[in-house]
């Protein structure tokens, strides 16, 4: 895979399920301030060779990316004292049409790169790590003759995801970058990075996506978004974790632990079984999982209505009276948070040795059931 042109059709590791690729999305919603910081440095000519693209997953990093590459690619340099050049572009959209844009959605233009976790041909699988071969293919890359001045684009999706040799080997060519040259590495996680890598980038947060902004880029995917305002904020602003939430149900199913929550704090025991038999159930792990993670959230969003004394956003109708009646105070929402320390640690725990999902689910129903009665509610 040293081009695009020249990747098979096997799964790709940077596309989330259920929703396009990001080089096949052309609009970018919620993010207008990092796209004005690339624009200024293009503008003044102080375009940097690196950029840290950062923030949570899903928000739209590597759609940023695409688009960054292909106007790159596709906007001559602007030379300044030419006496009829052309006005200085105010946007990062390239037409469809053009033949940059139409090469890029084909995997067919030549000076861009995609590093990525590769296909394991044995295994049948992706990696679970890019690997350093992956990165040597740079130096044929940048060393390709070219008649456009020499710019190439490379992306990193995601820089995280780099195994150490991997990053030693991109490490140098931060230090002595090619004449042309723009790396664009996605990182959802940034402190796993070398400081060394990351002090050669110039880093770009990107930021969560509101409601408005989430459903117009989910609709841009195809996807239809429920009209409930809370999803954006179940999500925690990530479009990437809206998808995953619509599909699998995740508002229901929050709902659902909002319900026995709402019989605290004497537990209906009947609906935490009735939960924990859901996501016990034959064949569904990623309803088990899921339901994890929202006990999760649900948990760190008790403890910060505690610990600031006021609910955040409402995800359902009636949260937010929920949220205050259970941790009307800092002393409740210690309380909560330390019981959400040890259930994570629990959760981990059960995961690793294989504990029934059921059981594991119950249990932790229990506990929360068991705290707030300590409570004076």
């Amino acid at each position: 895979m040293s081009t695009l042109g020249e990747m098979e059709a096997v799964p790709e590791a940077d596309r989330a399920p259920g929703a396009p690729h990001p080089r096949e999305t052309q609009r970018l919603f919620g993010q207008e301030i990092a796209e004005t910081t690339i624009l200024d440095a293009f503008n003044s000519g102080r375009m940097h060779h690196a950029w840290l693209l950062t923030g949570p997953k899903g928000v739209g990093k590597a759609t940023l990316a695409w688009r960054i590459a292909r106007f790159l690619l596709a906007t001559p340099e602007d030379q300044a004292d030419a006496l009829f050049a052309a006005p200085k572009p105010d946007t990062l959209d390239i037409p469809a049409n053009h033949p940059v844009a139409h090469h890029i959605h084909a995997k067919a233009e030549p000076r861009l790169l995609l590093l990525r976790r590769p296909w394991d041909v044995k295994t049948a699988k992706l990696k679970t790590v890019i690997t350093v071969e992956e990165v040597r293919k740079l130096h044929p890359f940048f060393g390709m003759s070219a008649a456009d001045g020499g710019r190439r684009v490379v992306i990193v999706d995601a820089a995280d995801e780099m195994n150490p040799s991997a990053a030693n080997a991109l490490l140098k060519m931060l230090e002595e970058p090619p004449k042309g040259a723009t790396l664009l590495l996605v990182s959802h996680q940034p402190s796993r990075l070398l400081p060394t890598i990351r002090s050669r980038c110039r880093t770009l947060p990107l930021a969560t996506l509101g409601a408005e902004d989430m459903r117009a880029a989910l609709g841009q995917a195809g996807i239809d978004a429920p009209e409930n305002a809370g999803l954006a904020e179940l999500a925690g602003g990530s479009v990437g974790e809206a998808v995953a939430l619509i599909q699998q149900e995740g508002l229901t199913l929050y709902a659902e632990i909002l319900n026995l929550a709402a019989t605290l704090p004497r537990m209906d025991r009947g609906l935490a079984a009735k939960l924990s038999q859901s996501a016990g159930a034959r064949g569904a792990e990623d309803r088990f999982t899921l339901t994890l993670d929202l006990i999760d959230r649900f948990m760190a969003r008790l403890a910060r209505a505690g610990a600031t004394g006021s609910p955040p956003p409402e995800i359902l109708p009636d949260e937010a009276q929920l949220l205050t009646r259970l941790a009307p105070d800092m002393g409740a929402g210690r309380a909560w948070a330390d019981l959400a320390a040890d259930l994570t640690a629990r959760a981990r725990a059960g995961k690793a040795v294989n504990l029934d999902p059921a059981a594991l689910i119950l249990d932790m129903c229990l506990r929360i059931g068991s705290t707030a009665e300590r409570l004076p509610l």
